[in-house]
């Protein structure tokens, strides 16, 4: 099938795609290059790992399986050291590789076969939405009940004991906070750290809100902070 090219007018930014398919990894490189992206391609898990470590580009396009080491492990491995953003592709029509992949650190999650166009969509909306809410100034300390995130060092600190949040998880938390008390429907989470909706995925945000509850509350099955209001949404209370 042909697919019309999409030119949706973004500033040039590097891509790094990470993919053993040569076939596949020629497609994603000419359609996201005739939309203004830089690209390059690394056949093989390790050689991709150290090339994204070289700390140049602006997303990473990884593939599941790969030679010399998978794509969760490479996700895992780039998030250790940055904070970029990093789309997952796989064959796999299976929920326990999404939610593989955002425990590892993806920040989003594309099935193949898709529409090249739904691939450079995928790749503007998360690169701009990383942008958007990186440039947005927020206070240098955020504190809420015995919940403290230091948001110059991205340091979150729950009962003055520091814990490690993946890309999305910190987002959507500093999100919620900034928001406290305010009721967010699974749609409106998406479309707010995710970028878009036109292809989204709600089941994404149950996995990181089940995340964040059990990485920040008490007891995450009795939740103090991200309530559920049924039927709604969610809402961050200001204890």
């Amino acid at each position: 099938m042909i697919y019309p090219f999409l030119k949706l007018g973004v500033n040039l930014s590097n891509i790094l795609i990470i993919e053993d398919d040569n076939d596949i990894a020629e497609i994603e490189k000419d359609y996201l290059k005739v939309n203004g992206f830089d690209v390059n391609i690394e056949r093989d898990g390790l050689k991709g790992l150290n090339e994204a470590l070289k700390g140049n580009y602006d997303l990473v396009l990884l593939d599941v399986m790969l030679p010399s080491m998978d794509g969760f492990e490479v996700c895992k491995k780039i998030r250790e050291k940055l904070d970029l953003p990093i789309l997952m592709v796989s064959a796999k029509d299976e929920e326990i590789s999404k939610i593989k992949s955002f425990g590892f650190g993806a920040d989003d999650y594309i099935e193949k076969p898709f529409s090249p166009n739904e691939l450079v969509m995928r790749v503007k909306a998360n690169i701009a939405q990383y942008n958007r809410l990186k440039g947005n100034r927020k206070p240098s300390v955020m504190e809420i009940g015995d919940l403290k995130v230091h948001t110059d060092s991205r340091r979150v600190l729950v009962r003055d004991k520091e814990i490690e949040l993946k890309n999305k998880e910190y987002e959507l938390l500093i999100f919620l906070m900034m928001n406290s008390d305010k009721v967010f429907s699974k749609e409106e989470i998406y479309e707010k750290i995710w970028g878009f909706d036109a292809f989204g995925d709600l089941a994404t945000v149950t996995v990181h809100i089940n995340r964040l509850r059990e990485k920040i509350e008490k007891n995450p099955s009795k939740p103090e902070y991200i309530t559920t209001v049924w039927g709604a949404g969610y809402r961050f209370k200001a204890i």
